[in-house]
């Protein structure tokens, strides 16, 4: 075998590789040579003739004897370590009443039997054959003695979820139980692997024999007097993997929440029957605040989702638990992001997460012919009847300029930017001065906004001044809007700077401006009626700049591209003559410019 890996990992010239072959005298040998070496330890594939010469019809019927016998072999040491070792060590520390007897016998259920019958039976009885395969080269004979015992299986087969809900109890409960499985697991004869890991040996052992014989069979010459024999435990075998699959499919799954729960520190408690592992990967996660990405892990089961933080270890991947976000409830909607293309949201009732995928799945995906649904700008917001429920999506930092509650703006000294708990709204200090517990939260007291309060705790808030007409959310009209997008401004002397315009649809001939795309009140507003559209580039204006002049007001934009300047200008011309631009064929400039990455 080490010799095969050799041959077909480090020779990386083809030419090396023949000219070793070359030097190789073949050895041919007999069947005796053949036993002697098996019987001395070593396995057939080592002998150069099967590395270099074409294997016989008997050689492989006698290679895949032999990887039985060795299966086996391994097969009674893992019986062993989970009936000798495991089981014996609890029953002792049961019997002196730390934890039930019954527990234990439960646990492991026959196990015991099953140990008995291979370690005393079967494996003797192909130890024997392989020893006199000369004269006598088969083993259906054999095999049909351990049919009468597959009964023994599938009462392991049938308490193995039981097992595994009474064992992960019984962890939790008994630290002098936990003790005993952690102390042998630690030892080198488990190789690293948990109680757990040892017991799925059983289950799938019966679909291993049911490999090897069919692959025996291919083999077997039809009139071979070994064939009835050989058949005849294949169709028992069969029957008896088709029942044990089912089994296997739940223990794979197992397994995998298993590896899960040692990479996320042995801290979660996932290991359940009624948990199904669907997906796993990473991702980047868009913070709340600002446009900054960070790389995060996400577990997706059936019932929820694991949103995990990478953490450094020499061991393998290891993960801490951020949110555990059930999938009750939970939506996911496609979402666009000025910095990061291809991002949707994960709404949950515990949290709102916004990520986007690596570039490597995004390509993936594509290649597959499917393409992420159109981005929307919405934000859907947490209704009256789930408000303090549900986590709210967080309305980014940068995305506002001002208070969405009192609007007025945001500096870094008296005003800064707070965020509502129960609406997501970010608000300034005075406007976020109230505390109430959320059920989201385990019902723990965060700061919300004087509406959510008012709401949350059903006192009345005193009736506020009239909306101003300004005071027109920027979402509101990016959503029905003619054209939108960001433009630099600039008016007068004052220095240039990056602004939301918006031409809504009710209000065709007023270009509103924002400071950011969910801003509640406008910087200021253009009535488009009457102005004098500019294009003609002077000396000192930048690349696909245009202007809007009237009288002495004169109002300066710049646009990223000439193409998008143009879009803006075919609209502003139509506007300013006090006729209506068309919406029809602005509508695929609408989707656009409304896309911030375009900009």
């Amino acid at each position: 075998k080490s010799s095969c890996s050799l041959l077909g990992s480090s020779f990386e010239s083809s030419e090396f590789f023949f000219a070793l072959v070359s030097l190789l005298k073949p050895v041919t040998p007999n069947k005796q040579e053949v036993a002697e070496t098996v019987q001395g330890g070593a396995e057939y594939t080592d002998l150069p003739y099967v590395l270099f010469s074409q294997e016989t019809n008997e050689q492989k019927l006698f290679k895949i004897a032999s990887e039985l016998l060795q299966t086996e072999k391994a097969y009674v040491a893992r019986l062993n370590l989970l009936d000798q070792v495991f089981c014996a060590k609890l029953m002792e520390e049961a019997g002196k009443g730390t934890f039930p007897v019954e527990v234990v016998k439960n646990i492991f259920s026959n196990i015991s039997s099953i140990h008995t019958f291979h370690c005393q039976f079967l494996l003797p009885d192909l130890e024997k054959r392989m020893g006199e395969w000369e004269s006598t080269p088969r083993i259906g004979d054999i095999l049909q003695k351990l049919t009468p015992f597959l009964k023994m299986y599938a009462e392991y087969v049938k308490n193995f979820d039981k097992a595994m809900e009474l064992l992960k109890q019984w962890t939790d409960r008994s630290p002098q139980f936990k003790a005993i499985i952690q102390e042998i697991q630690s030892k080198e004869v488990c190789g690293c692997l948990t109680l757990q890991h040892h017991m799925l040996e059983p289950v799938q052992r019966i679909p291993r024999y049911e490999m090897l014989l069919k692959d025996y069979l291919k083999k077997l010459p039809q009139d071979d007097p070994d064939r009835r024999d050989a058949e005849k435990s294949l169709d028992i075998i069969a029957t008896a993997a088709t029942h044990s699959n089912s089994a296997i499919r739940k223990t794979e799954n197992l397994k995998k929440l298993l590896e899960i729960y040692e990479m996320l520190g042995e801290e979660e408690d996932i290991v359940n029957a009624s948990n199904e592992f669907i997906k796993e990967g990473h991702i980047l996660k868009l913070a709340a605040r600002n446009t900054s990405a960070m790389e995060r892990y996400l577990f997706l089961f059936n019932n929820m989702l694991l949103y995990c933080v990478p953490k450094f270890s020499l061991g393998g991947p290891k993960y801490t638990v951020r949110t555990r976000i059930g999938i009750d409830g939970m939506k996911v909607l496609a979402t666009t992001n000025e910095d990061y293309p291809h991002t949707f949201q994960v709404s949950g009732k515990e949290r709102i997460l916004e990520l986007q995928a690596f570039q490597e799945t995004i390509e993936i995906f594509q290649q597959k012919n499917e393409t992420f649904k159109s981005a929307s700008k919405d934000v859907e917001e947490v209704s009256t009847a789930e408000l303090g429920k549900r986590a709210p999506r967080w309305i980014r930092d940068n995305e506002v300029t001002m208070c969405m509650k009192c609007k007025e703006p945001f500096n870094a000294l008296t005003r800064r930017r707070h965020h509502c708990r129960a609406c997501g709204y970010v608000v300034c200090w005075k406007c976020s001065d109230n505390k109430v517990p959320l059920a989201y939260d385990n019902n723990k007291m965060n700061k919300v906004c004087r509406d959510c309060y008012s709401i949350l705790t059903g006192e009345e808030r005193a009736e506020g001044k009239r909306k101003g007409i300004l005071e027109i959310e920027a979402a509101q009209f990016t959503d029905s809007s003619i054209i939108c997008g960001f433009l630099q401004y600039c008016e007068k002397n004052k220095p240039w700077q990056k602004v939301w315009c918006v031409i809504p649809e009710k209000e065709c001939l007023v270009l509103y401006l924002y400071g950011a795309p969910q801003d509640v009140k406008a910087q200021c507003t253009i009535p488009l009626l009457g102005y004098v559209v500019e294009d003609s580039p002077r000396p000192t204006d930048p690349p696909a700049s245009f202007r809007l002049s009237q009288s002495k007001s004169v109002h300066n934009f710049t646009a990223e591209s000439e193409e998008l300047k143009q879009r803006w200008l075919k609209v502003i011309r139509v506007a300013v003559t006090g006729e209506k631009p068309d919406t029809h064929p602005m509508k695929k400039k609408k989707k656009y410019c409304a896309d911030p990455s375009s900009f």
